[in-house]
Order: C-alpha cells, then structure tokens, then sequence
C-alpha cells in the first residue's frame, strides 16, 4: 500500500468498551499505607465528609434555606413528568371536608360517643362533639355522592390505563378518600396530590399508586391541581376546602387562567358558608362573578352539568378517541 492509500484508508483502532479500561487510571486506587501511613485514614474522612457527598444525594444541602428554589423546581418537575409519562391528559378535581366519612363510620363513632356520655352525662365537650357527630353522619351523604361521580367520571373512559379524564383529589380522607373510591371501583386511574403536614398523615388507599404524590409546597400543589383541570367539584368542607376553592374562583374571575366548571355540591349548605348574594350587593364581586359557579345536589347533576357546560362552549370535555 503506498503512502497516498494509507493517508485516505488510516488504520481503524478497535473501539473502546464504553465503561472499562483495559488500564486503570492512577485516580482508580486510593494512595496506600506504604507511601504514607496516615492516607487511608485521611481519605476515609474525605469521602464521609459533607462537602463530599454529590449535591443531588445530599438532602442535608437539599434542606437549607438557600436551596429552597431547587426544591420548587423538583416538586414542579417530578409530577409532571410521571403524569405526562402516564398519559394523564385530563383531570376532574374534587375536594371536600377529610371529616365526612362513610355513612358506616360516621354512625359508630355516633355510638361511640353516645356510649361515653352514658358515664358522664354533664360533660359539655362530650355533648358537643356529640352534636358534631350527628352532623357528620347526617352528611355522610356527601361521601356516597362522591363516590358515585367518582364513578359516573370513571365510567366515562374506557379502562385501567386511559388517561384523558382522571379523578383527582387532595389524596387525604373523607370526600377526597370517596371521589378516589368511585374511580377505584371502576377499575379506573386516579389522582392524589398529598401534602406533607407536621403531624403523620397518610394518603387514602384508592389512588393508582403511580398517581399517588407528595409535595411540601402548598403553591406547587394547587400547581397541579389546576394544570390538568377542566372541573372543580366542591363538596361541604372547612379550612382547606375554601382554600382551594376561592383559589380557582379568583383565576377564573381575573382570567389569569381559561374559565372552566366550579360545582359546589349541596346548596343548603354553601348558601349558609357563604353569602354571595350579600358580596353582590355590597359590590365586592360582581353579578358575572356569581356565574363562575353553580350548585347541584346528586352525582348526576354534577356529571350532567359539566357535560352541559362543554356543549355550550362547543368543544368536548374531553378527547374521545382510543386514548390507550
């Protein structure tokens, strides 16, 4: 072969493996005990040391205040990669007090409490959460509806792996627990997005566990509640419930994100939690705001209104194609 033939076909070495040498290099071994006696030692404390430790598997650096921005972007960032891996397309969010429990549970803790009054009969706390009790097993229904739109939602796609249109809660008991349950029974995905509190909380068993999340941040929570959303179902609930309640009213009142269904289960209830009616005259909202909502009363309205409400924006509530 001449030179010229050499320079246009050049030898072609063997490839490398892509992960072993055939010699290692000098950084492969630690110094040793013959060179210097005390380098195993020093370098043991080295490699335990903090500063030592990869920045994305130490949680101790993960923890302070100054990184707080990277745990906002994680939080963002884990869900919605496992949701958008899983398809998750669409999501119908339902919240609700995590107090209202099954009708079953609601009517022994009832028993329980009126057993406990038989011995002391003056006790005024008792008598009250006595009172309380009733009430909840009195509203318990609001846990069989739940469960029941969980259902007629669930019902609506075609299986165990169709993400167009999921059920997805706030992952704790009571309402959220049933919403997750009718969709459960339906051999349907679902949602919950938990949130860590200072005492031990635990997630309710109905959620597909590679929908079940947990988050630190309350902002990064109603993050997702709302990026998938194209419902929100409230059901009688405290604290928590008008939180995120009164949260989606106001994106929708200021436009900052596209209007979509808010339905506030049990009229008589709502009604007296908050007087709308009263904001109206007062001229703290206006007349439109008050059409940003409206009430029902059993799962088939819920369901009906949300369909009702798509048809008169021309568009579906959701793909209906294969969706596997």
């Amino acid at each position: 072969m001449s030179e010229n033939d050499e320079q246009q076909h050049p030898e072609v070495p063997q490839p490398p493996h892509p992960q072993r040498r055939r010699e290692p290099l000098p950084e492969s071994h630690p110094k040793g005990r013959e060179d210097d006696p005390r380098a195993p030692e020093a370098i043991r404390a080295l490699l335990e040391s903090p500063s030592y430790r990869r920045a994305d598997q130490d949680t101790s650096f993960l923890e302070r205040d100054e990184s707080r921005g990277l745990r906002l972007n994680l939080e963002y960032m884990k869900p919605e990669l496992l949701l958008s891996e899983h398809n998750i397309k669409h999501t119908i969010v339902v919240f609700g007090s995590t107090r209202i429990t099954e009708p079953a549970s609601a009517r022994r803790h009832v028993e329980q409490l009126e057993h406990q009054l038989q011995g002391t009969p003056a006790d005024a706390e008792l008598q009250r959460r006595l009172r309380s009790a009733h009430r909840i097993l009195d509203n318990s229904r609001y846990y069989t509806l739940a469960r029941e739109f969980g259902q007629l939602v669930a019902g609506s796609t075609s299986g165990p792996n169709d993400g167009r249109l999921v059920i997805m809660t706030g992952g704790g008991p009571g309402i959220m627990e049933a919403a997750n349950r009718g969709a459960f029974e339906r051999d349907a995905l679902t949602a919950g997005l938990n949130i860590d509190l200072p005492h031990e909380q635990f997630p309710n068993p109905y959620i597909s566990p590679r929908l079940c999340f947990r988050f630190r941040y309350f902002a990064l929570r109603k993050l997702h509640f709302m990026r998938r959303a194209r419902a929100l179902v409230a059901f009688p609930g405290g604290f928590g419930t008008m939180d995120e309640l009164f949260e989606a009213l106001t994106l929708i009142q200021t436009r900052t994100i596209r209007p979509l269904p808010v339905v506030l289960v049990g009229r008589k209830y709502w009604e007296r939690v908050i007087d709308f009616e009263f904001l109206m005259d007062e001229g703290v909202i206006d007349s439109e705001d008050r059409e940003i909502f409206w009430y029902a009363e059993t799962a088939q309205q819920v369901w009906q209104g949300i369909l009702d409400w798509y048809a008169r924006c021309d568009e579906p509530l959701f793909d209906r194609g294969d969706g596997r």
